[in-house]
């Protein structure tokens, strides 16, 4: 997948363009990235926030290594479905995403 396809799979899948990056955010502080896709030249990492605010990469590939899933469209590649906690994440976004609710941005 490119730099452009993944932004457009995110934000069609709940997350939302949060300091410049595609972010998922807790839903009781939707204007707050707990998660982040960083998409750089050559490579997207995933990173998560620590509680101290500290972000740490915990996934990353090159572009040529992520491949939507021919099912479900989610990247393969980047720990979006095999890192606990991901996938309700990204469920609750999406949630928010299509059934709305108040916005705190």
């Amino acid at each position: 997948m490119t730099k452009d396809e993944l932004t457009a799979w995110a934000l069609a899948s709940g997350w939302k363009m949060i300091g410049g990056h595609p972010s998922l955010s807790k839903p009781s502080r939707p204007g707050d990235a707990i998660v982040r896709m960083v998409l750089k030249a050559t490579v997207v990492n995933i990173e998560i926030r620590k509680p101290a605010g500290k972000w740490e990469k915990v996934s990353g590939a090159s572009y040529g290594d992520v491949a939507a899933d021919p099912d479900t469209g989610v990247p393969r590649g980047l720990g979006l479905v095999s890192t606990p906690g991901f996938t309700k994440l990204m469920q609750e976004n999406r949630d928010k995403l299509v059934f709305g609710g108040p916005s705190r941005n």
